[in-house]
């Protein structure tokens, strides 16, 4: 009898122990895993990270479409080169002059031309500016586009410099005038021998220039 209560007891016993360490190696396994919310979350961010932004992509690919092309240069602008100068025949009007400074496109394409050009008086062999440039009158024109041969003009007005007081005029020979096109950075000369004020102080002005018009009879 005593031989079968330890028997029973240890059976018992040998059973607990089974099943306290298959609870403690299935609670280790649990513990193992990975959890699947941190990895997928992990796997999202890095995959987003690593690919590009539509945006970022968009607005590159519209700069580099609205790039200017290298070639462009002038806008299609009238350039001193694409131009000959001349003076047209013109009227007197109470002590000034008025005469067409004529643009004549000589060039083998179509240009613009548009405002007011640079106008003075120059004298001597160095060919220095002679007293203020020419005074702008009236308001700025529109486009005129020059084709091959055609003209475009703008109103010259010259004042009778003996008209001024001889010590604030301080008269000089002049041979012509330089002349500047509008939005150009090089000069051209037109010759129109005669006298100018020296003095940038004169009461008055001794050219005057409007605006470029179509055709070559700008008054």
């Amino acid at each position: 009898m005593v031989r079968v209560r330890i028997s029973r007891i240890g059976l018992a016993a040998a059973a607990a122990g089974i099943a306290v360490g298959v609870a403690a190696c299935g609670q280790g396994t649990d513990n193992a895993q990975p959890q699947p919310s941190t990895t997928t979350t992990t796997a999202s961010s890095e995959s987003t990270s690593a690919s590009p932004s539509p945006t970022t992509s968009t607005s590159t690919t519209t700069q580099a479409q609205g790039a200017p092309p290298a070639t462009q240069t002038d806008n299609g602008l009238c350039k001193s080169g694409d131009l000959k100068l001349s003076l047209g025949r013109g009227d007197a009007a109470a002590g000034t002059v008025y005469r067409p400074l004529v643009f004549t496109n000589v060039s083998s394409h179509s240009c613009v031309i548009q405002g007011f050009p640079g106008v003075s008086y120059v004298g001597g062999a160095d060919g220095h500016q002679v007293g203020p440039a020419a005074f702008r009158e009236g308001t700025k024109g529109a486009p005129v586009t020059l084709n091959k041969g055609e003209t475009a003009s703008a109103a010259i007005g010259f004042v009778n410099v003996q008209n001024f007081d001889t010590v604030a005029c301080q008269p000089q020979p002049v041979r012509g005038l330089r002349v500047y096109p509008p939005q150009e950075t090089a000069s051209m000369f037109v010759e129109m021998p005669g006298t100018g004020c020296a003095n940038d102080k004169i009461p008055g002005n001794q050219l005057t220039v409007k605006t470029i018009v179509k055709g070559s009879n700008a008054q």
